[in-house]
C-alpha cells in the first residue's frame, strides 16, 4: 500500500472513533449505566439463589457493574466508529483511485520505479 493509502485509512479510524466516542457520550451513557446495574442485579440473584437484599456489598457490586457497562458501552461505541471510519476511507479512496485520469496513473507507476 502507498503511503497516501496508508494515511487515508488512518485518518479515517481516527475520525470514526472520534465520532464513535461523541456517539456515546450523546446516546450511550443512560443506556449504559442500564446495563450495568441490570446485568450486575442479575447476577447477583442468581448467585444468591433469590431476592438480593439492599446491603453495602451489594450497592459495591452495582458501582463496579455499572462501571463495566459504562466501559463496555464505550468500548464497542469507539471500535464500531473506527470500522465504520476506516471502512468509508477505504471506500473513498478505491473510487478516487478508480476516477483518476490515466496519465496520472502512468505518471505514478512510472515513479514507483
Amino acid at each position: 500500500m502507498t503511503d497516501e493509502r496508508v494515511n487515508a485509512l488512518r485518518t479515517g479510524r481516527n475520525i470514526g472513533a472520534a465520532i464513535g466516542g461523541i456517539i456515546f457520550l450523546a446516546f450511550g451513557i443512560v443506556p449504559a449505566f442500564h446495563f450495568g446495574s441490570a446485568g450486575m442485579l442479575i447476577l447477583l440473584t442468581h448467585l444468591s439463589g433469590g431476592p438480593v437484599d439492599p446491603g453495602i456489598i451489594v450497592r459495591m457490586f452495582l458501582v463496579v457493574g455499572v462501571i463495566m457497562g459504562l466501559v463496555c458501552v464505550s468500548a464497542v461505541s469507539v471500535v464500531v466508529g473506527s470500522v465504520l471510519g476506516t471502512t468509508l476511507a477505504w471506500i473513498t479512496d478505491t473510487v478516487s483511485e478508480a476516477l483518476r485520469p490515466a496519465p496520472e496513473k502512468a505518471a505514478q507507476a512510472a515513479a514507483k520505479k
